[in-house]
């Protein structure tokens, strides 16, 4: 299924070289390099808006800067979000929160809230708030949710060779490993950049449509 109004779409992640995102406990990201950060913050920068689940936004403390001061796009099924979170005392975008459950969360003084389905979300941030490029930086559930519709056109990885997470409910790039995804989406190769000094090698994707 193809949404027919939507952002350009990137994620981006890094994984284990068993292939998962975070261990069985969810540590919090900062297991990879420095210059995979930095790498990290400079895909950022070409967004209109950055989009994050909310266990992610949570666990890793994100107040989801940028210049250009994207939007700050959290995913939720119920909306609870901490008010103690230091993303409402970080100057940056506006923030916006996506309840894709039906509970009503509790307003709050710089959120603004939208009850619809991912991919309505999509379509509305395209068409009526003017965003042209939307990136996602997980976690693995959202990022599935987003495969699942067919919606990712670029996918940055880095593939962290000196880790080994391990664990059956340990999360990968789509998720906790269950089903598999209802098609097949073919992407091609448009960056590899090997650093056997690191440990790492950061790739890039884009969707062949």
């Amino acid at each position: 299924m193809s949404l027919p109004s939507r952002p350009h779409i990137s994620t981006n992640l890094a994984i284990s070289a068993d292939g998962k995102i975070s261990s069985v406990a969810r540590i919090p990201s900062g297991w990879t390099s420095s210059e995979d950060h930095r790498r990290f913050l400079k895909i950022r920068e070409n967004a209109d808006a950055i989009l994050v689940g909310r266990g992610t936004w949570a666990a890793d403390r994100m107040t989801m800067t940028a210049p250009g001061n994207p939007l700050r796009c959290i995913v939720s099924e119920r909306g609870m979000l901490d008010p103690e979170h230091p993303i409402f005392t970080t100057p940056g975008g506006p923030i916006h929160l996506l309840v894709t459950g039906e509970t009503t969360p509790p307003p709050h003084p710089q959120v603004t809230v939208h009850q619809m389905s991912l991919g309505e979300f999509l379509d509305h941030l395209a068409s009526d708030l003017g965003i042209a490029t939307l990136h996602c930086e997980g976690g693995g559930q959202l990022i599935r949710a987003l495969a699942e519709i067919d919606a990712i056109d670029a996918f940055h990885l880095t593939v962290a060779a000196h880790t080994l997470f391990g664990g059956l409910s340990a999360p990968t790039a789509t998720g906790i490993p269950s089903e598999f995804l209802p098609q097949t989406a073919n992407f091609r190769l448009t960056q590899f950049h090997p650093r056997p000094d690191l440990g790492e090698c950061f790739l890039s994707y884009a969707r062949d449509r």
